[in-house]
């Protein structure tokens, strides 16, 4: 059985290891803790009055629990649904030039797709293009054959730690506009990191957010609230 491999951050190691053991026991819930084998990426580095941070990295491998595999009663572990997405993932993977493992988690509304092996940074591609890209037509292929559960295709829980960071984004950016009184444009995104920062933002009082541009050089701006 393919391990479940997934990359972590922390303000320290040990927090970056933490984190890992919740996306493993997310995914896989049953997992054997201590099971997991750790390597430390990088013990990250906190910089001269907080310039210069750097967090803690860490790759945490593990072998998924076997009632994950298959049913006490012999049936087939996974729906169609699951198995035809699967079969996606591996070609469009091939395609692409990269050699992964996939992996199905069926959730009652979502079907996420984790991926795995040594050419990961060529799937996720540079700011996830790649792989939000491969999300996006997975999706679309889903609702084409009526398909109800949403997909997320994810990597070495990239997903998590991109969305931590978009949250740090926004929430500086949030600050910057609100002391100021002047719009803070971020850099380009995809529409699917778009959503993130809008999600974050929109209950905060102080400011809101618009999206602006042409793909695929559309970003948002964060603007004061007073200011509209």
């Amino acid at each position: 059985m393919t391990d479940v491999v997934i990359e972590a951050t922390g303000e320290t190691v040990g927090e970056a290891k933490w984190a890992a053991l919740r996306e493993l026991e997310r995914m896989h819930p049953g997992i054997d803790r201590d099971a997991v084998r750790f390597e430390v990426l990088s013990e990250g580095e906190r910089g001269l009055l907080g310039v210069g941070y750097a967090p803690a990295r860490v790759m945490a491998a593990v072998e998924p629990p076997e009632a994950a595999a298959s049913t006490s009663d012999g049936a087939e572990a996974s729906s169609d649904e699951a198995t035809e997405l699967r079969r996606f993932l591996e070609r469009a993977s091939a395609a692409i030039g990269a050699t992964c493992s996939v992996t199905v988690d069926e959730r009652d509304d979502t079907l996420v797709a984790t991926l795995g092996g040594a050419d990961l940074g060529l799937l996720i591609g540079r700011h996830g293009q790649t792989i939000d890209a491969l999300q996006y037509v997975a999706n679309a292929i889903a609702f084409r054959h009526g398909a109800e559960r949403r997909v997320v295709v994810d990597a070495a829980g990239y997903r998590a730690r991109r969305e931590s960071a978009l949250h740090g984004i926004a929430h500086r950016a949030a600050e910057q506009a609100a002391a100021s009184g002047r719009r803070v444009s971020l850099e380009p995104m995809t529409a699917i990191e778009r959503r993130v920062v809008h999600e974050y933002l929109k209950d905060d009082p102080e400011v809101d957010t618009v999206s602006e541009g042409t793909e695929p050089n559309r970003f948002v701006v964060v603007v004061p609230a007073r200011s509209i």
